[in-house]
């Protein structure tokens, strides 16, 4: 299977069950303890909610309504048919966790969160197929610029959530600004 193409798709509400297959299942089996989260973190203003009360039903079905909305965004990679990854990427407005650090850019700004990789699947091209998609996709939406925050020194795979920083810096992506709490955000231009 490790050698077979990937396929990523835009998340959709045909592909919300696809979505909550992989957040049930595969996604954090390794993980556990964030198997609550249903990529839902992001999309909160952690001023007005306390993460940490939050369930894993709460979050389910948060994803649910927002993926039929339409106001959560991401992209689903295959292997076989069969996800192997997901990656959080939607225009910045959308995810309210950034709601307490304004940027004069934010209208033109397409954020790439988090990066769930199924731990079989770690290393072999999936998560650099998933960032792809997500600056192509965050481009065709208008958007002028990516922007990504990994965690500089990060040395397991669960502190790589938000994708490794070599990974971005591979992929043109440079230094942004290091805000001093180890996440590094690195911007790209999406204009062409």
């Amino acid at each position: 299977m490790l050698n077979t193409p990937i396929e990523v798709h835009a998340l959709t509400p045909d592909r919300q069950p696809d979505f909550q297959a992989f957040f049930d299942g595969e996604a954090f089996a390794d993980n556990p303890k964030w198997g609550f989260c249903y990529c839902q973190f992001l999309y909160v203003d952690h001023r007005e909610v306390v993460w940490a009360q939050r369930t894993a039903e709460t979050n389910r079905q948060a994803a649910c309504a927002r993926i039929g909305a339409g106001s959560m965004q991401g992209y689903l990679a295959y292997r076989q048919g069969k996800p192997v990854g997901w990656c959080n990427a939607a225009p910045r407005q959308l995810m309210d966790a950034f709601a307490d650090a304004p940027d004069p850019d934010a209208a033109r700004i397409g954020q790439i969160g988090c990066f769930v990789v199924a731990p079989g699947q770690r290393r072999t091209g999936v998560a650099r197929a998933l960032l792809d998609a997500a600056c192509e996709g965050l481009a065709a939406q208008g958007l002028a610029i990516a922007e990504g925050c990994p965690v500089a020194n990060a040395r397991t795979d669960a502190q790589n959530h938000f994708g490794p920083i070599s990974m971005f810096l591979s992929a043109g992506f440079t230094v942004h600004r290091t805000p001093g709490d180890g996440k590094v955000f690195v911007r790209r231009s999406l204009l062409v």
